[in-house]
């Protein structure tokens, strides 16, 4: 029996030499190393992981509304007619601009006029009238909108609402101002659900300072329920691969312009970042731009692992990017006689691939001696 647990750990040990050679290996397969103008063409960009707020948000679509306080109406309190107008549809104006002037039908030569004052700063989005026009008392003759600050009106899920209170922060992006996010804070809820969405309205105000918004445009939102603090999160756009096997991308430490697949665990997401849970760190160059082309730019400009930590590091590397010994350096050096023909017959080549079927066959035999350890167990327990 002890005889058996001898060879049992010399085979085992035997494995255990190869490891540092699969690890190297590994190393080559999933280093992509580029030259500089590589990394220029692929527009690479990337951040450090770190510890983050992170928050649990909810999708929702909806609209840009203006505010019904913040509407005012142009009007005379006397008739006339419309004798001079100063500002149009689409025109912003300040509180107490001479907007329009009315020439009154009080009896004089000239006739008295007054001058209509802007109620308010804002933007005259509709106007009733027109030069010599006439006009009657308390006619509306202007629309003024204050929009400095809009409503977006977002349709929540009904069975999400409930983790969503006054108060509330919400990430909203219009579309038709491309990839800017305007952050909210929810006002209230509307008074009715909609039965046949399955939602109910959230008002959530926000900024308007450059006037770009208007009521009508669609808006997207990402109503923050929850928020965690020391999370590692990275950008959504990190993030490669199928859902079976996600991977990010890292700068390696050791070379320039080279990259490293690492395959990574996640967890929650939101509009803009990923929960990371396993295979990253805090400190870790992750690829935020460019990780896409990464997964296609197999060897980059040609640049192997090889003749990259060669010129690092100033002595030669195997291929696979283990540093080279003795030993492959003597079967490099008897590979190259082979191939300038100073040697009758490739050896090494044979060398190689007996050292192939040699490794294949401590693997096979190491599985059939742990098998009948485990028989033998098995029967003793019996």
């Amino acid at each position: 029996m002890n005889t058996f647990y001898t060879k049992a750990t010399c085979w085992a040990g035997a494995l255990i030499s190869f490891l540092p050679l699969l690890q190297a290996s590994n190393r080559a397969a999933n280093t992509v190393i580029l030259d500089e103008s590589g990394v220029r063409n692929l527009r690479i960009l990337t951040e450090e992981a770190d510890y983050r707020n992170f928050s649990t948000t909810v999708f929702a679509i909806g609209r840009i509304e203006e505010l019904p306080s913040h509407r005012a109406v142009l009007s005379t309190r006397v008739a006339g007619r419309v004798k001079a107008i100063h500002f149009f549809e689409g025109d912003y104006v300040k509180k107490g601009e001479v907007v329009a002037r009315i020439e009154t039908r009080q009896l004089g030569d000239p006739p008295p006029a007054i001058d209509l004052l802007a109620p308010q700063d804002g933007l005259v989005v509709t106007s009733h009238i027109r030069l010599g026009q006439p006009v009657e008392p308390d006619s509306e003759l202007m629309d003024i909108s204050d929009r400095s600050v809009m409503w977006a009106v977002a349709r929540i899920p009904e069975q999400e609402a409930a983790g969503v209170a006054v108060g509330s922060k919400a990430h909203i992006r219009v579309p038709a101002l491309g990839d800017m996010m305007i952050e909210g804070r929810l006002k209230r809820f509307g008074v009715n659900a909609d039965r046949e969405s399955g939602t109910v309205e959230g008002i959530f105000e926000i900024s308007n300072a450059e006037g770009r918004l208007r009521p009508g445009m669609r808006a997207e939102f990402s109503v923050v329920l929850q928020e965690r603090e020391d999370v590692i999160a990275v950008p959504r756009e990190a993030v490669q691969g199928d859902p079976s096997n996600r991977v990010v991308f890292v700068t390696d430490f050791d070379l320039d312009n080279a990259f490293v697949r690492v395959p990574v665990i996640l967890g929650e997401s939101n509009d803009r970042y990923v929960e990371v849970t396993s295979g990253l760190f805090p400190g870790d160059e992750v690829v935020t731009r460019g990780a896409y082309s990464l997964m296609f730019a197999g060897g980059g400009a040609g640049i192997s692992l090889k003749e990259a930590l060669d010129a690092a590091h100033g002595h030669e590397h195997n291929e696979d990017g283990s540093e080279m010994i003795d030993a492959d350096r003597a079967r490099k050096a008897a590979e190259t006689r082979v191939a300038r023909g100073d040697l009758p017959n490739a050896e090494p080549a044979k060398t190689s691939k007996f050292l192939m079927v040699y490794a294949a066959l401590i693997t096979l035999v190491s599985i059939i001696l742990w098998q009948r350890l485990l028989q033998r167990k098995t029967e003793g327990a019996t």
